[in-house]
């Protein structure tokens, strides 16, 4: 049964990566662009089929781990009219992005499934109860059944899930909470939530129960929506929390990891699985479209700087300095890979 909940795993991410690359074939062949090859995975060649139309090669390799769309002019100077750098600006920027914002849509549609098949359950950030009644830490700080939070330290709230991560990631220090009872807007400073050590981390907990709303469309539209914005931006704040060191490397995981991750999460319900896809792709849509050298963030910025200094950026350079990201970037995947086995192995 593990075996098949592994290969689910790695055909949800290569269903990921194919849904990427094929955002930006589809929009490279929408503009007449001279396609080269197009993969799915990376490494040795286990398929391909070359279109005698077109003459586009198609293949699928051996590692799941990416994908491409290999176009002419992209990182090479070439007279083929139909190159990509031969094109208008506007149209190499959506041909760019089109991978990064197929994730993006792929992630919030799986989010609004997601809710939707947990609308009889969904949260409001109004406390129900205490697990452990007068005793409980946000009971004793002055936190009241009925009180609906309205924001914490200054985040505005709008469903469970915002609430739970909002606390999660302020609640390890005394800060200031937002609540409406009876009408009234109440102010609570130096508010402490009990925590907890996760992989490490200390993250703030709720010690209380959530009220439930009434499912129908309008709340799982509500819902799908304000959990998609929540999860990217919870990407960048990880990205930033890794940055300045609130997280360390080992918060961090690979395609090992990943996969170990969707595995477990499959155990646990379709509903869990489909969530950690969504979340996935989302997070491979706001990571692919960061502005760095190999990403295709850091191709945008190119076209950026190309139209605020008036003239291209030498292809031959460019393409140097894409080489030398993807080199990083792979030296760090191999890094993130491998501790990911050694956790595995050794717990």
């Amino acid at each position: 049964m593990t075996f098949l909940y592994i290969l689910l795993a790695v055909l949800a991410f290569g269903v990921m990566i194919l849904l990427h690359e094929l955002g930006h074939y589809l929009t490279a062949r929408l503009f007449g662009v001279t396609v080269k090859e197009f993969s799915i995975g990376m490494g040795p060649r286990l398929l391909s089929y070359t279109s005698k139309k077109t003459g586009i090669v198609y293949k699928v390799c051996a590692f799941p781990l990416g994908g491409y769309v290999s176009m002419v002019g992209e990182d090479e100077e070439s007279d083929d009219p139909n190159a990509l750098s031969k094109k208008p600006a506007w149209q190499r920027l959506i041909i760019m992005a089109a991978g990064g914002v197929t994730n993006l849509v792929t992630g919030f549609l799986l989010t609004l499934l997601c809710v939707a098949m947990v609308a009889s359950s969904l949260t409001a950030p109004v406390v129900a109860g205490y697990k452990d009644g007068s005793t409980s830490p946000t009971y004793l700080a002055g936190l009241r059944e009925g009180d609906r939070i309205l924001s914490v330290d200054g985040r505005r709230v709008h469903i469970g899930a915002e609430l739970d991560y909002e606390i999660m990631r302020r609640g390890i220090e005394p800060i200031t909470l937002e609540i409406e009872r009876d009408g009234a807007v109440l102010v609570l400073e130096n508010f402490s939530f009990p925590t907890f050590e996760e992989s490490g981390q200390t993250l703030g907990g709720r010690d209380f129960y959530l009220a439930t709303e009434e499912g129908g469309l309008g709340p799982v539209l509500r819902h799908a929506f304000r959990r998609g914005i929540m999860t990217v931006r919870m990407v960048w704040e990880s990205l930033f929390d890794l940055i300045t060191g609130r997280f360390g490397i080992e918060a961090v995981s690979g395609p090992v990891g990943v996969t170990s991750a969707m595995v477990e999460s499959a155990r646990s319900g379709i509903e869990n699985f489909l969530y950690l896809v969504a979340v996935i792709s989302l997070n491979l849509g706001v990571v692919n479209l960061l502005p760095l050298p190999a990403l295709d963030g850091g191709r945008i910025l190119f076209l950026g700087i190309s139209a605020i200094i008036r003239r291209p950026i030498p292809e031959r350079l460019e393409g140097l300095i894409h080489a030398a990201g993807l080199f990083l970037l792979l030296a760090l995947m191999l890094f993130i890979t491998g501790k990911d086995i050694l956790s595995l192995i050794f717990g």
